[in-house]
């Protein structure tokens, strides 16, 4: 399934398809460019951390187990998943996981095979030669792709070693953290009182008090800034801010155990960090709109982000009402909305960015990052937000070797939609080409502050 071209798409197209790529948020591991060793095996690089392939195949029988999925490392048998996943390859037909592994297996891998249950040993053991030669471990691949620059999602608390070792390492390639400090700031998230003691540790900080609290949490926006990060990023089933009157009492109630505010102060906790970014430069970003491990029995067995989450309903005008309110006239804020709720983008989304200062839309996400979900997206949104007030285009991505067909695919489907555009007489071929640029790689660079 590929995004088919003609007449001033093409053209389009090929003014942009071998532009620099510009990946400023998604969650490759950091670790993979700072020790630069091969890809383990097949398994483990197109299967084992890909969320849209296990849950399709879960969703039609296959035991996660069988996929390499909570199994440790050396229990198991890559030959064995990865036929497992070629004897089920067609369920991704109509998907856009069939174009980007597609794109994977034959452009970047050079697999001579079309991948199917006969051919699985074959696909395989061309894939396993291809990773062990020099040529394609992850520095030369970042190399090879056209990455200017490539943004990881990090926990607030990580000591960001990885990335001193990148840096260290004389390699000019430019791969950045993210802060991510949702396990601090929620404090319903599994294990909160210990994440605060241990943030109160590395930064010698008393975050008893809430003074400590926010003070330790600038102190680690801080080192993340000095390691190179641009942005923030906090995911969130309901987009709710609230301000608080007395935060240091709420604060001080949840650390003695009583969790009866803790949404309020989770929401609260959002505007704080959009004040510190008024403080530090530092973009934020907001990923809302999923209910996560909706199924518990696969939670228990396997553990968190396996495949079981789902969008939601949102409601962006009256959640962030008081965030905007406080600091979303100021223009030093960049506040980019990402959601799961399609309803919201003409309704809500447009013409909120269209209006506020500080946001921008980010792109389509999750279960929507394909050709139709693309094409959705720009026909609702750019009639009241324009294209100025989008954020580009990120992969958001845990497969780095999918990185270039999931840029492609957006290219692509740019192309498409400003076919549409100059057709219907909205302007001429070169402010197509303009606009293209725009959304290929300008965008992202100016949004994210990555000049």
């Amino acid at each position: 399934m590929v995004l088919q071209l003609s007449g001033h798409a093409e053209t389009l197209y090929q003014g942009i398809k071998d532009a620099p790529i510009v990946s400023p948020h998604g969650h490759c591991d950091p670790a993979w460019f700072a020790d630069d060793t091969p890809f383990a095996d097949p398994a483990d690089l197109l299967v084992i951390p890909d969320h849209y392939v296990f849950r399709m195949l879960y969703s039609q029988g296959v035991a996660l187990a069988d996929l390499g999925v909570g199994v440790p490392p050396q229990d198991r048998d890559p030959r064995a998943i990865f036929r497992t996943f070629a004897a089920h390859w067609h369920l991704f037909l109509g998907t856009p996981s069939r174009t980007w592994i597609t794109h994977v297996l034959h452009d970047t891998l050079g697999c001579p095979d079309p991948l199917g249950p006969d051919t699985a040993d074959a696909v395989y053991d061309h894939i396993a030669d291809w990773l062990a030669q020099d040529a394609h471990r992850p520095r030369a691949l970042f190399d090879r792709f056209g990455i200017e620059v490539l943004a990881t999602t990090d926990a607030a608390l990580d000591d960001l070693s990885h990335h001193a070792a990148i840096r260290d390492s004389g390699w000019p390639g430019r791969v950045v953290p993210t802060f991510r400090p949702d396990a601090l700031l929620d404090p319903n998230a599994p294990g909160w009182d210990a994440s605060v003691d241990a943030l109160g540790a590395m930064t010698g900080t008393d975050t008893t008090t809430f003074a400590g609290f926010l003070s330790a949490l600038r102190q680690r926006r801080a080192a993340f800034k000095a390691m190179g990060a641009t942005a923030t990023d906090h995911a969130i089933e309901d987009p709710r801010t609230v301000w608080l009157d007395t935060p240091a009492a709420t604060y001080d109630r949840l650390r003695a155990g009583d969790k009866t505010d803790a949404a309020a102060f989770h929401g609260h906790m959002l505007i704080e960090m959009a004040q510190m970014s008024l403080d530090d430069g530092l973009v934020m970003q907001l990923h809302a709109g999923s209910r996560r491990n909706t199924n518990h029995a696969v939670l228990n067995q396997f553990g968190r982000d396996k495949g079981a989450d789902i969008p939601v309903a949102t409601d962006w005008v009256r959640g962030l009402e008081p965030l905007l309110n406080r600091v979303g006239n100021d223009p030093r804020l960049t506040l980019i909305l990402f959601t799961l709720d399609e309803t919201t983008y003409a309704r809500e989304l447009a013409p909120m960015a269209g209006h506020w200062p500080c946001l921008r839309i980010g792109p389509p996400w999750w279960f929507h990052d394909s050709a139709a979900g693309i094409a959705r997206y720009l026909d609702q949104v750019v009639e009241t937000a324009g294209y100025w007030n989008l954020a580009g285009f990120n992969d958001d991505t845990r497969a780095f070797l999918s990185i270039p067909a999931r840029h492609d695919l957006w290219r692509r489907a740019v192309a498409v939609h400003l076919d549409t555009q100059i057709a219907r007489g909205y302007f001429d071929l070169a402010t197509g080409q303009d606009i293209a640029r725009l959304l290929a790689t300008d965008l992202a660079r100016d949004t994210y502050r990555l000049g």
